[in-house]
């Protein structure tokens, strides 16, 4: 039975997405679009603090529209990454956990636009530590041009095999528009399930 938290009203969003480009402009085109949506909202964007590749991107956008950018980088990542020098604010830290672990406490909900395998290691560390009950926040995908089909077919297959419950299944936000993304943010309310599918539910 699916017991129902409220999150707080989210200001802030913390959004994972590649150093890179991607090899098509629509990848770019809803980047910018989301960055723009996330300042218009009023809201703050939290992210890896580099100014290349969709991370780039996604800052430029949300400062132009006038928002608030955060960012959080490594200090070994400073050169490699590029790190955006025109934020509202720029972090450096000392490792990968110490990144993660300041994007998440100044974050109300976490979204994964595409990117490569940092992207998805960061997105299913959060989505693992809604499940485990660690937080309430909304953790989405930006499914952008179907991105994430084959990711989604297969976590789908996870399900059938008793890997993953439903419930958690369905607590990953899958939109392809960067505003209804924000409306479910908005809207979201973490089920309270046991993680552990026991031998008798099968």
């Amino acid at each position: 039975m699916r017991r129902l938290g409220l999150i707080p009203t989210v200001r802030a969003v913390c959004v994972f997405c590649g150093s890179n480009a991607g090899a098509r402009g629509v990848y770019a085109d809803a980047t910018r679009e989301l960055g723009r949506a996330i300042a218009q909202r009023g809201l703050s964007l939290i992210y890896g603090g580099a100014a290349v590749g969709l991370m780039g991107t996604l800052a430029d956008a949300a400062l132009e529209a006038g928002g608030k950018v955060i960012g959080v980088i490594p200090t070994a990542l400073v050169e490699r990454e590029i790190a955006h020098m025109g934020l509202t604010e720029q972090h450096q830290v000392k490792s990968m956990h110490e990144r993660k672990a300041l994007m998440a406490d100044r974050s109300d909900a976490f979204l994964a636009l595409p990117g490569g395998a940092g992207t998805l290691e960061e997105t299913f560390e959060a989505w693992t530590w809604a499940q485990l009950g660690h937080h309430q926040k909304p953790v989405g995908l930006l499914n952008i041009d179907g991105f994430f089909d084959a990711l989604l077919v297969f976590l789908d297959h996870q399900v059938r095999e008793r890997f993953i419950r439903q419930e958690h299944r369905d607590m990953l936000i899958v939109e392809s528009d960067p505003k209804r993304m924000l409306d479910r943010f908005e809207a979201y309310k973490a089920p309270v399930v046991e993680k552990w599918i026991r031998a008798a539910e099968r």
